[in-house]
């Protein structure tokens, strides 16, 4: 299941987790992250407990400083981190199998 949080659960979470965390960095207008919301919500049910994947609104105010320190500049962007620090991502939209192979990688 995926969660919607804000930057500061994002840095909470990156400090306590023990899985793997993928948020997606996206807007409500942006055509591409309404596309990919069902591929990753799919994603997220598949790699349960093996996981944690999350989206953020880069267009809401109490995000603009998570958006930044991760130079998010275009969306939809999933960022992948590992014991809490970024180690790859995956920028725009792409079929299941694409982004399967992108979490695999980062499992």
């Amino acid at each position: 299941m995926v969660k919607y949080i804000t930057g500061k659960e994002l840095e909470e979470l990156l400090s306590t987790s023990k899985l793997p965390v993928f948020c997606d960095f996206w807007a409500s207008w942006c055509g591409p992250c309404r596309m990919l919301a069902p591929v990753f919500e799919d994603l997220s049910d598949k790699y349960e407990g093996k996981a944690v994947f999350v989206k953020m609104d880069v267009d809401e105010e109490e995000n603009e400083s998570a958006a930044m320190k991760y130079a998010i500049s275009s969306i939809p962007n999933i960022i992948a981190f590992k014991n809490g620090e970024r180690v790859d991502n995956h920028l725009g939209f792409a079929p299941q199998a694409v982004l399967e192979s992108f979490i695999e990688k980062n499992l």
